[in-house]
């Protein structure tokens, strides 16, 4: 189905190259630095960055938006391009930092890799850091890089930044699903960085825009879980498109012919758009609130379900659609091959898991959800 949302140039010839070169990131396990340059002209990492440093500071169901029609082109680019929500991360840095930060413009490119936190040594005027962090996705591309270190409260990690040429990429990634990501470790051995360049992960922003007020990590799991509503899409659109009127390799009836196909075609375009549907009604609730106040507990609850439930049932509505696909898709160069591999790895990120259900289910009872989850 055609989207409703605005465009522009810079984002149409985003998709396109994303279109034409989906394979290379798969063969390289990581989206070119190029490639990334277009993301940043088609606006996904100005679009978190402050008014007063340049950015957009963009409602996040137009973000969101963005990241879903990639990713409905391809998984991994959309899962690279979604860390441009990073810049309400950073929103917790000392406003004099962040004006260093976004000195030479507001697209900036950030990648973390935050566990397993690994402990700092303080020292004057900030903390000396080693070790080895996983999962950097998008790190290759990077301008900075963020890790864990044991100086958090609430439970909730510091992150000490550096420019991303002061860290070592540990060649790592070798997964099956979103493997375009390029999620490899990272490693610093006894980096100093300064206590201005730390901020704890969901830490209270110091700029005073509506953004920054959106619930941060429900922000994140967002832009995780939306990657796989785009998926989803693709997925149902490749059937209705190529797969209606073809014919099974036994000979039987094509696909439109056949009565289950039908009926599971049905469900799965009406659960796709009912999640779809509570996903950015919990959104737009939660922004509405975020441009005079806070966000309450139950809204930040319903993001939080909203994105653990968008990233599960877009799963599900993949494997429908693999499964009315029938033999072709078993082929390794199949596109609801590649769509189910990806697909398959979005709810596993641990801000998607079966535990958000937990924790969403202990709020609407009135109980204390698990620590971490508002």
């Amino acid at each position: 189905m055609p989207h409703t949302w605005g465009t522009s140039p810079a984002f149409d010839a985003a998709l396109a190259e994303v279109a034409g070169r989906a394979g290379e990131f798969t063969r390289l396990r990581h989206v070119p630095r190029d490639v990334v340059d277009k993301f940043r002209l088609a606006g996904f990492y100005r679009a978190t960055t402050p008014k007063r440093f340049g950015g957009d500071a963009r409602p996040p169901g137009d973000f969101l938006r963005m990241v879903e029609r990639m990713s409905e082109v391809d998984g991994s680019a959309g899962w690279v391009a979604g860390f441009g929500s990073s810049g309400v991360y950073l929103a917790a840095l000392p406003p004099e930092t962040q004006a260093r930060l976004y000195a030479d413009g507001p697209d900036l490119v950030f990648a973390g890799a935050l566990f397993p936190v690994q402990p700092a040594e303080e020292v004057p005027g900030g903390f000396r850091v080693r070790g080895q962090w996983r999962l950097a996705s998008g790190c290759l591309a990077a301008d900075y890089l963020g890790v864990g270190i044991g100086a958090g409260s609430s439970g909730r990690p510091r992150t000490a930044m550096v420019p991303a040429a002061r860290a070592e990429i540990v060649d790592t990634w070798d997964a099956v699903g979103l493997r375009g990501t390029g999620s490899h470790d990272l490693r610093l051995d006894g980096a100093f960085v300064p206590a201005e360049w730390t901020f704890v992960r969901g830490g209270g922003a110091t700029v005073d825009e509506p953004l920054y007020r959106y619930p941060t990590l429900a922000y994140a799991a967002q832009a995780l879980a939306v990657v796989n509503l785009g998926i989803a899409r693709a997925a149902l659109n490749h059937v209705t498109g190529f797969g209606a009127g073809r014919a099974g390799l036994s000979g039987g009836p094509v696909l439109a012919d056949r009565g289950y196909a039908r009926v599971a075609l049905a469900k799965a375009e009406a659960d796709l758009r009912s999640v779809r549907a509570f996903f950015y009604e919990a959104t737009e609730e939660a922004w509405e609130t975020a441009l005079t106040g806070e966000p309450g507990p139950e809204q930040v609850s319903l993001l939080r379900l909203a994105a653990a439930h968008a990233a599960r049932v877009g799963f599900a509505v993949v494997q429908a659609a693999y499964q009315l696909a029938g033999t072709a898709a078993i082929e390794a160069d199949h596109p609801l091959q590649r769509h189910l591999r990806d697909a398959a790895v979005v709810p596993q990120h641990a801000f998607l898991t079966e535990a958000m259900y937990d924790g969403a289910g202990a709020v609407f009872l009135g109980a204390q959800p698990f620590p971490g989850y508002l």
